[in-house]
């Protein structure tokens, strides 16, 4: 099996659900709150420690403050290898506001768990990894630079690249090493857009910017044409979410395929997109044939959406796997 490395966070999911977001000045109250654990990297990684797939998870936990020890805890009772213990510093959380139709929106406190220092890996000098795990968000904090030092530091491995949201605020120089480092590429509907109109010169017939209406229905030409124009750069896998429309890929090839969606009764979608490239990257792992590896995706995400938090059980994710 190939072996993986994630780098990333993980930080406490602060799951505030209500009827509907407050607009200014209005007064409401809250179904209820709870703490989960989270962070794309986690939710990401979560799917091959499962699977006990060779993967090692560098994630930065702050020893101080309620939200480190809550993570440290956890990370520690999965058992995980990787996780790096930083005695001086606190963890942050998102708080994550989750609407009756399921829709979540996101107000994340940053901590020590987006911070990147080549240190952290000091252990694994001789250890070659076949696929590297990233996070928009570690690439655009302040050491997020020594990050991508990192990555153009390795002899070998492919870089497995989740931009998010925040992917297309990135600066032009730090996003054309990674792409110079042909990438695969997993982003949504909306986030290919967005790259590709600020990194590939992509001129888009579709309005909307920046985080994507429910109601909003891109043209499937359009993210093709999105994701061409991103692979002219990027030369590798590029794979695009499409919520209940399933997913779709250009191949390193060029050419474009199409997966339906599992059905699936939405609770939140906390996490879907980040347990499916961590599904994705335990299918590549196994060395699955790409149509398989999107439909285990697609079947781990549907199973996400239909839970509370990011995270559902491993013996879910075994018996998912098993049913190739």
């Amino acid at each position: 099996m190939k072996n993986l490395l994630l780098i990333g966070s993980t930080c406490v999911d602060v799951i505030i659900k209500l009827d509907h977001l407050p607009v200014t000045g209005e007064d409401i109250h809250p179904e209820y709150q709870t703490f989960r654990m989270g962070g794309c990297a986690y939710n990401a990684a979560r799917i091959p420690k499962a699977l006990d797939l060779p993967v090692t998870f560098i994630t930065p936990v702050g020893q101080q403050g309620v939200f480190g020890r809550f993570v440290w805890q956890h990370l520690q009772e999965e058992h995980f290898t990787g996780p790096v213990p930083v005695a001086d510093q606190e963890n942050g959380c998102c708080y994550c506001f989750v609407e009756k139709n399921g829709e979540r929106t996101f107000i994340s406190s940053h901590g020590i768990e987006y911070h990147f220092d080549p240190n952290y890996l000091s252990s694994y000098k001789d250890t070659v990894f076949d696929y590297i795990y990233i996070c928009g968000l570690e690439v655009e904090e302040p050491t997020g630079e020594k990050l991508v030092d990192y990555l153009q530091s390795l002899p070998s491995g492919t870089v497995f690249y989740a931009p998010g949201p925040r992917g297309s605020f990135i600066s032009q120089e730090r996003t054309d090493r990674i792409f110079r480092l042909h990438p695969i590429l997993h982003l949504n509907e909306q986030e290919v857009l967005d790259m590709a109109a600020r990194f590939a010169g992509f001129t888009s017939s579709v309005t909307v910017s920046g985080t994507k209406s429910a109601n909003v229905r891109i043209p499937m030409e359009e993210i093709q044409s999105a994701a061409r124009a991103l692979q002219q750069t990027t030369r590798n896998i590029i794979i695009i979410t499409c919520g209940d429309r399933g997913v779709c890929w250009l191949t390193a090839d060029g050419s474009f395929h199409r997966l339906a969606s599992e059905q699936a009764s939405v609770v939140d979608t906390i996490g879907a997109g980040d347990s499916h490239a961590g599904a994705l990257l335990s299918a590549l792992s196994m060395e699955l044939p790409l149509e398989k590896a999107m439909l285990f995706a697609n079947r781990i995400s549907a199973q996400v959406v239909s839970t509370e938090g990011a995270s559902i059980p491993d013996t879910l994710v075994r018996e998912i796997a098993s049913s190739l």
